[in-house]
């Protein structure tokens, strides 16, 4: 598998992490139970590093050929 292939599986990973947060947050607007609240408003703050990471290794491995591009440090050994 080569890295910018690599890319849309991270791609299609972010577009289903996002979707999750978006119904989450319609269910948390809705709930009224304080206990489903913290438990919904958990959920969320667990995913949200998933769908940054996702995210940014997504652009990471399409550009990673790239001369101009300038990688994170963060993934770079």
């Amino acid at each position: 598998m080569k890295l910018w292939e690599l890319s849309v599986e991270y791609d299609g990973a972010a577009a289903c992490i996002r979707v999750r947060i978006t119904e989450l947050r319609a269910a948390l607007r809705t709930e009224e139970d304080p206990e489903a609240r913290w438990r919904l408003t958990r959920r969320i703050l667990a995913l949200q590093p998933l769908l940054r990471e996702a995210r940014e290794l997504a652009l990471l491995t399409a550009r990673y050929y790239d001369r101009s591009y300038h990688k994170d440090e963060r993934y770079t050994l």
